[in-house]
């Protein structure tokens, strides 16, 4: 009798368990694709292979292998920076991954399922005098309008320029990392900044070209972006992603384009910092 019990509640639990799993929502499961939008600007996140035009990046292997374990496919489209946020409140995107961090003020709306860690890093054409980020007080600093930089910027030039005395850094908008490195290369801004996970494939693109100048001056989190009221996609996605990092097929992507440092050990839901 007590092996008896015994069995049927390990059968009792094993098919709780069953049922407790994440499913597709069906809409998409008939469908058999996912809608996903990105603003392929950003390598080694998202981006064009010059050599192929083929849409490539971190991002994209990693949704590839989601794609694959949920058993869809992925209808990708492109669109600027600022309208990745729209193309998901819209529903032309079921999610975002495209390089989008995870923020307080966007979190009204959406919900994050984090997947790196990030910062804002300053940097400058490798010949610049600055040696230290206090040497860009008062200085022209480019990074892209869209982002979370803007802010940190501003925050960060109040707490170690203007308290100390020294000019203000002088904010200067881009469309796009890239449009930011051309303003730094035509001279037009005396530094930028960009997430420092994506310095290193710059550097190694354009050998010589850019230097970093010191730490990443803020720490955040790059995450899968989710309608708040898509629950069910969002549990599903963050359970394979869960079984990606325990089987190692999540850190063998980001080793590949140089970014195991930033792996995290597990999904994290609206981590970052308020």
């Amino acid at each position: 009798m007590i092996r008896l019990s015994l069995f049927l509640g390990l059968a009792a639990f094993a098919a709780a368990a069953v049922a407790s799993a994440a499913e597709l929502p069906a809409e998409i499961k008939q469908a058999g694709t996912l809608k996903l939008t990105v603003n392929s600007t950003y390598a080694p996140m998202e981006y064009r292979d010059p050599a192929t035009n083929e849409l490539v990046g971190l991002d994209i292997d990693l949704a590839n292998e989601l794609a694959r374990r949920l058993g869809v496919k992925i209808v990708w489209s492109e669109t600027p920076f600022a309208e990745l946020i729209p193309s998901l409140q819209t529903k032309r995107a079921d999610f975002i991954i495209s390089g989008i961090s995870d923020r307080a003020s966007r979190r009204e709306t959406a919900d994050f399922i984090d997947y790196l860690t990030t910062g804002p890093q300053f940097f400058v054409l490798a010949d610049h005098e600055a040696t230290a980020a206090t040497d860009l007080c008062g200085k022209k600093v480019g990074t892209t309008r869209s982002t979370s930089f803007p802010i940190e910027i501003e925050k960060w030039s109040k707490q170690n320029c203007e308290t100390a005395g020294k000019p203000a850094i002088q904010y200067v908008p881009g469309e796009n990392s890239i449009d930011v490195r051309n303003q730094l290369k035509q001279g037009r801004i005396d530094a930028a900044v960009q997430g420092g996970e994506t310095l290193p494939f710059a550097q190694a693109q354009e050998a010589g070209k850019y230097r970093v100048v010191g730490e990443p001056f803020a720490i955040g989190y790059q995450g899968i972006m989710f309608r708040k009221d898509d629950v069910a996609l969002r549990e599903v996605v963050t359970e394979h992603l869960a079984a990606m990092i325990a089987d190692g097929s999540y850190k063998k992507i980001l080793e590949k384009f140089g970014l195991g440092a930033n792996a995290v050990s597990k999904p994290l839901m609206n981590a970052a910092p308020q």
